[in-house]
């Protein structure tokens, strides 16, 4: 299957986009991405993906989206205190979010009584009134951006998504400058916002275990989309949530990260930079430096979902030296 640029931009205008037309034209070798060994205790298992526990009272749902099931399409989590449990995500799906409430149920004895969406793309907004379903109270915290852009998205959907805008016109609204702590009891959860991947970012960090869910921020052995990208904030964004000491990171796709991933998904990032730098200065347009760069072997292989996302991100850059 074979897509011109014009119909996939059309078709990839957000993450959830992305992923589910990569199941149809990504080769075999670039969906091992999904099939790394995984850092964490895998507890439970689906066809869209695993639920990994990775430290006492810490979960991560990474989903495993390219055999066709969508249900969370992006990656989350559940971290655990004495007195409540904060879900990461509302996925692409109501079914994906009331999977993980049972979940939560099964393994603390509590469904979520807290969520935190990082951003408002749909794969990781458009399951979030699964978390309150039957009546369930589950706070939804998101910066106003976010709310404001689902519910706005919503709003243009003919029949409206009433659930899911009740539970967003209700967010708990976080800072877009500084970082907002959650008390589950014994346990502090931080919310940091961090845009760049979008306007408006944030992931949700542990001190102890170090755990960093990163949202789309990063993406583990999986080159990024940069449809909403501002791509300086980005590669920002990314080097100010990398930790000197041993960390785990969720990324918002892909298998778990440690600090040599993000560290080679920086070093990809650079490289980025730099090329789409070289080819501004010499007045090569962006769609076609794009399609003619190569990452180095240096940096490791990237799984590419279609040729079209090397000019996208060069087109993101131009934006910005253009300003």
């Amino acid at each position: 299957m074979t897509l011109d640029r014009r119909t996939f931009l059309g078709k990839t205008v957000t993450c959830a986009c992305h992923l589910a037309l990569a199941a149809s034209v990504m080769p075999t070798a670039a969906r091992k991405v999904w099939a790394a060994e995984s850092l964490g205790q895998v507890v439970a298992r689906e066809a869209f993906g695993t639920l990994e526990k990775i430290a006492d009272g810490v979960w991560a749902v990474i989903s495993q989206p390219l055999n066709g099931d969508r249900t969370t399409l992006a990656n989350g989590g559940l971290i655990a205190g004495k007195n409540a449990v904060l879900a990461v995500e509302g996925f692409n799906a109501t079914a994906g979010a009331e999977w993980l409430a049972a979940k939560s149920m099964d393994l603390t004895g509590m469904r979520p009584t807290h969520v935190v969406l990082t951003h408002h793309h749909g794969d990781h907004a458009n399951g979030i009134s699964g978390f309150q379903m039957n009546g369930a109270q589950c706070a939804v915290h998101s910066t106003a951006v976010t709310r404001d852009i689902v519910v706005g998205r919503d709003a243009k959907t003919p029949g409206a998504l009433a659930a899911r805008t009740r539970a967003l016109d209700g967010a708990v609204l976080l800072s877009n400058t500084e970082a907002t702590s959650i008390d589950l009891g014994g346990r502090s959860v931080k919310v940091v916002p961090r845009g760049g991947h979008t306007q408006s970012d944030v992931t949700v960090e542990l001190d102890d275990p170090s755990v960093v869910f990163c949202g789309d921020l990063v993406w583990n052995a999986m080159f990024p989309n940069y449809v909403d990208t501002t791509p300086s904030k980005f590669v920002g964004a990314v080097r100010g949530l990398k930790r000197a000491k041993d960390t785990l990171y969720v990324p918002g796709h892909g298998s778990l990260a440690k600090a040599r991933q993000i560290d080679r998904y920086i070093a990809m990032l650079n490289e980025v930079e730099a090329g789409a730098r070289k080819s501004f200065t010499a007045g090569i347009g962006a769609e076609d430096a794009g399609r003619t760069f190569m990452l180095s072997e240096s940096v490791g292989p990237w799984a590419l979902f279609s040729n079209v996302f090397y000019p996208r991100a060069f087109e993101a850059w131009y934006r910005e030296f253009k300003v």
